[in-house]
């Protein structure tokens, strides 16, 4: 079992632990006496993993509650129906939340803990690679509001987030490509000599679906996908391990983002854009695809003000390309630059760009959305 701590000070604030099975999770809840469950309907009903833990939770008689889990439910209005759930079931201070499902699921459940009777504390079982990479690490909870991403929320650790590389198994297609962008964005801000193998993973992994597609359907490729990802499920463990370890430091080192946390926002501020255009024109753009088109546009910046190589946004894009990842645009940067003005990280009309001048090495670079604007038009 691997444990990797995020710490404040001296002081162990979370933990998360990889594991297969459901062993270690027993485990993890033993020191709670009170436990409420908060799980993804979808993995409820799709993931045998998932479903496996529902039973042990069953049979420790934790009460559960299912969540109908969109972009369009990431809303106060849902965090408030989590709360009432919670009242109505006699959580008192001394609970502990358990949140089962994807990123959605994670910020929505943490941000109610945070907010119910003064902040109960919570824990995660994220089930996508997306949530087991990034979204369940770091404290960050929060909620869509007024058309644009996570501009409700608060920043408060989980008690410990388990990653079970099982329940990836039966992850569509879609929602892991989702996973493999954040994965490669932590590997671009620290690169530990993971970023290349794990292109050549996901690449190759892309290689295995499109063999499958070929003289068949695409639905039959999507049918043998759940194989083609167990058959090397075991090379891409270390690289979830991994790209947790990366996030544990920087949020050990800068738990409230005021100045290095700020880096794991590489990509975003484009990305965030792109996703509330497509949410305003109903053709909404997952957020690991929206992260990988983000991050060719801050490597095309880099490039711009002669901070990376030339070429090196070309290998970017090249390289998110192998992996089956957006890296063309349906949106100029003109119609983002609304977007990324409203972004959280604006201050004092300038954004904090997040911006790469090689695999390893990003910077955080100051500038108004216009100067961004005219450089990439």
């Amino acid at each position: 079992m691997d444990q990797i701590n995020i710490y404040s000070a001296d002081e162990v604030i979370s933990r998360i632990i990889v594991e297969d099975g459901i062993e270690a999770l027993e485990a993890c809840l033993e020191p709670y006496a009170g436990v409420y469950v908060v799980m993804d309907s979808n993995v409820a009903m799709q993931c045998p993993a998932a479903y496996e833990m529902s039973q042990m939770l069953n049979r420790r008689g934790v009460p559960g509650m299912l969540l109908e889990v969109s972009e369009e439910a990431k809303s106060m209005e849902t965090v408030m129906d989590i709360c009432g759930w919670l009242l109505d079931n006699g959580a008192d201070r001394d609970a502990l939340v358990l949140a089962v499902g994807g990123g959605i699921t994670t910020d929505m459940v943490g941000f109610a803990a945070s907010l119910y009777k003064r902040g109960v504390r919570f824990a995660y079982v994220p089930t996508t690679l997306l949530a087991q990479v990034d979204a369940a690490i770091g404290g960050k909870t929060g909620v869509n509001f007024g058309g644009y991403k996570n501009m409700l929320g608060t920043i408060r650790q989980p008690e410990f987030t388990y990653i079970c590389p099982q329940v990836l198994e039966s992850l569509p297609m879609e929602a892991f490509q989702a996973g493999a962008a954040e994965m490669l964005k932590t590997f671009v801000i620290e690169d530990n000599d993971n970023y290349r193998p794990a292109v050549q993973l996901l690449a190759g992994l892309a290689s295995e679906f499109i063999a499958a597609a070929e003289g068949n359907t695409y639905s039959y490729s999507m049918e043998k996908w759940p194989e083609i990802l167990s058959e090397r499920l075991s090379e891409l463990t270390p690289f979830i391990a991994a790209a947790a370890k990366v996030k544990a430091g920087v949020v050990s080192r800068d738990q409230f983002e005021g100045g290095e946390r700020r880096k794991l926002n590489l990509g975003h501020t484009f990305a965030h854009a792109i996703e509330a255009l497509a949410h305003k024109q109903h053709n909404d753009i997952d957020h690991g695809h929206a992260v990988a088109l983000g991050m060719v546009y801050a490597a095309r910046l880099a490039e711009k003000l002669g901070l990376a190589e030339e070429g090196f946004a070309t290998m970017i894009e090249k390289d998110l390309d192998s992996c089956l990842l957006l890296v063309m645009s349906p949106y100029g940067v003109r119609e983002m630059a609304d977007a990324m003005g409203k972004d959280k990280k604006a201050e004092g009309g300038k954004v904090h760009f997040v911006l790469p001048r090689a695999v390893g090495d990003v910077v955080i670079h100051d500038m108004t959305v216009e100067e961004a604007v005219a450089l990439l038009a």
